[in-house]
């Protein structure tokens, strides 16, 4: 943070409320613009001006996804700057690595311009979108189950896709030749590049009006100016260390539950978030590629959305990111080494939400709610185009749960906090855009977890067939195995299902989804999470319970179950056997926990406690990473296999365990770093 700041209160209000206003129209247009259904309707994209260092001096609050405070630009201007920046260049990348935490997975496209006044750059332009297909394994180009990041599409390193205003026809053909929708991929970028356009065009209406010493002093103050809000807000938090675990079930793709640890720290204004104690990378996708970087989008998120709460009118850029150092060891699921794959990096991205927020409940306890699904999984289909040869590719729907019961309201019907910028599409834009038929699509009935404020209810989907042949990829499937936790009291929320042909012979319960081939006439159903609830459910008004139940989101037996409110035939509360009720339930004692994690929580770590992953990570901190994974697996089939056949009642020997598997898979190099280098 500077010194001293050039500009007065009042113009720097101006000016934050002009850039604003730059990224909100950039976004608009991108929106408008957009050629696939996930941009136009789903709204999964992002548009920011950066600042010379790389750092994002505003982004839209409203329009596109709510993640890009924290996104590190840095990496990706040093790479510009390498390849010489003029007037009219556009630059694009999807690289993981070859953009420093930048994109995190191949579907995010970026393309960013410098803007120019005097021959000098003042800023920079910059919007991505999320790709429906970027070629790959799979349609979509994201399978729980890739092993390696090859197989999850075209990795575009940093390069010009325009030179002085002219484009580069030779890599513009290269990404149409490596996607299954090269014509709509190219409508994105297009709408993109409109964007862009935009925004120098606004930028240099700004300079004219205030002049350039103003604007340049401007975009440093503005970001000074939310880093210092967002220190006073982090000193109201007391200090301290608080810790929190929460999983990532991992199991698609033939995983296991991936521990996800924090250890925040809160300090005079400033949080540090630890992950020393979280599990090694996996070989599934579900690898986020954060590169340890401070005030990382992926981990500040869930912060930003606290101080936006407690704060409203807070200024929204990446100084609210500044204050928030990250530490994460190398070869870890959040920090892996390069090569692995991460398309699936959304649903450990979505877990970290929980995971952070756990930690900050236990700071405030009177402000963090409970915790919402915890996915956002995207429910795309590829049919064949018989008339061109090609495929259709089109995302169905962006399938997420409610959100988690709150200290002074319920929680969110269908849409997660964790998620919600992603809009729900029309069933008449999905009949439209793909051969389907949407036979349901409502609210979830029984999926919240109850509390004095109940968790947002999870959403019910049943898709049907109406091509001879059909693929489906769900990425980000979770909360089937651990249920969204719920808060002082509050009970967690449902877990999700997948059910195959519903209602017929052939109904199968087919669990997440990684890759499904479906025939003509085939019906999908598909229940999301509900979220966890806030508070004691015998504190909830009858009469909430009631309009659940006329709702048709609660059962009359779950209203006597859990509220102990007894609902008539005809749909009305019968106040004595409500009475009668309640007091049976407060006799029983059902006690009110800070966190209910569900009895499958419960049952997973009477085996893997916290104290034996822990001691498993750190045996195996000396080894490489990639043998890590491979270690641990088969250290931990072998701890699953005493545990079922009872010779683990006595304690796991964990170094006996590990010797075994050394002596199986021969020599083990050591790594030359100390362990947990980052």
């Amino acid at each position: 943070m500077s010194a001293s700041r050039a500009t007065g209160p009042v113009m720097l209000e101006v000016l934050r409320n002009r850039f604003q206003a730059i990224a909100d129209e950039m976004a608009s247009l991108v929106l408008r613009a957009g050629h696939t259904v996930f941009v136009k309707e789903t709204s999964d994209f992002g548009a920011v001006l950066v600042s010379v260092d790389g750092e994002v001096v505003c982004a839209p609050m409203n329009t596109g996804v709510a993640l890009m405070v924290g996104v590190p630009c840095d990496v990706a201007i040093r790479r510009s700057l390498a390849l010489g920046v003029g007037p009219g260049d556009v630059f694009i990348s999807n690289d993981v690595w070859d953009t420093g935490g930048m994109a995190t997975h191949l579907p995010d496209i970026y393309v960013w311009r410098p803007i120019f006044h005097g021959g000098r750059v003042v800023c920079y332009a910059w919007a991505f979108v999320h790709s429906s297909d970027v070629g790959g394994i799979v349609p979509g180009s994201i399978a729980p189950s890739s092993a390696e990041i090859y197989q999850e599409g075209l990795r575009i390193p940093v390069a010009k896709l325009f030179r002085r205003g002219v484009l580069n026809e030779e890599l513009l053909a290269l990404i149409r030749a490596n996607c299954r929708i090269p014509d709509q991929n190219w409508g994105d970028i297009k709408a993109m590049i409109s964007g862009l356009a935009r925004a120098e065009r606004r930028v240099g209406e700004l300079i004219a009006r205030y002049g350039i010493e103003t604007v340049r002093s401007g975009i440093a103050d503005v970001l000074d100016y939310a880093e210092r809000q967002a220190r006073e807000e982090f000193a109201r938090i007391p200090d301290g260390t608080y810790v929190f675990w929460d999983y990532l079930e991992g199991d698609s793709g033939g995983g296991r539950a991936i521990r996800l640890k924090v250890r925040m720290t809160v300090e005079q204004g400033s949080v540090t978030l630890d992950f020393a104690d979280t599990d090694p990378q996996t070989r599934q996708s579900y690898n986020l590629p954060s590169h340890s970087r401070r005030g990382h989008w992926q981990f500040v998120f869930s912060l930003v959305g606290f101080l936006r709460s407690v704060r409203g009118g807070i200024a929204y850029n990446s100084g609210l990111a500044r204050p928030v150092a990250v530490e994460v060891p190398r070869g870890t699921v959040l920090n892996p080494e390069p090569g692995v794959a991460v398309g699936n990096r959304s649903a450990t991205q979505i877990r970290l939400v929980d995971v952070i927020m756990g930690a900050l409940a236990q700071a405030c306890p009177g402000i963090v709610p409970a915790a919402g699904a915890g996915q956002g999984s995207i429910f795309l289909l590829r049919v064949p185009d018989f008339e061109t040869g090609q495929s259709k590719v089109s995302v169905i729907q962006p399938l997420c749960g409610g959100s988690g019961g709150r200290p002074m309201k319920d929680g969110i019907d269908g849409i997660d906090f964790a998620i919600g910028f992603l809009r729900n599409i029309p069933v008449e834009a999905i009949e439209a855009d793909m051969p389907v038929r949407i036979r349901r699509y409502r609210l979830r009935a029984d999926s919240s977890g109850a509390g004095r404020y109940r968790g947002g209810a999870g959403l019910e989907i049943e898709m049907q067939v109406l091509a001879p042949e059909a693929t489906v990829t769900s990425r980000a499937m979770d909360r089937y195995r651990f249920r969204p936790w719920g808060r002082l009291g509050g009970r967690a929320g449902a877990r999700g299902y997948t059910v195959l042909n519903p209602g017929t012979p052939g109904e199968r319960d087919i669990g997440k989804i990684d890759v499904l081939h479906l025939g003509y006439g085939d019906v999908l159903r598909i229940g999301t999470p509900g979220g966890g609830g806030y508070g004691d459910p015998l504190e909830r008004a009858a009469a909430a319970v009631l309009a659940d139940v006329r709702r048709g989101i609660l059962s009359r037996a779950r209203a006597a179950r859990d509220y102990g409110v007894v609902v008539t035939g005809d749909l009305h509360v019968d106040a004595a056997a409500t009475e009668a009720r309640r007091t049976a339930l407060r006799a029983a004692g059902h006690p009110v926990a800070d966190f209910d994690f569900g009895p499958e929580r419960e049952a997973y770590e009477r085996l893997w406690s916290d104290a034996l992953v822990t001691a498993l990570n750190r045996a195996l901190e000396s080894h490489p990473p990639r043998m890590r994974t491979l270690l641990r697996e088969r250290v931990c089939e072998l701890i699953d296999g005493e545990a079922a056949s009872g010779r683990a009642a006595g304690g796991v020997d964990l170094a006996g365990l590990l010797d075994r598997v050394l002596s199986a898979v021969g020599h083990v190099p050591q790594t030359a770093a100390a362990p947990g280098t980052r």
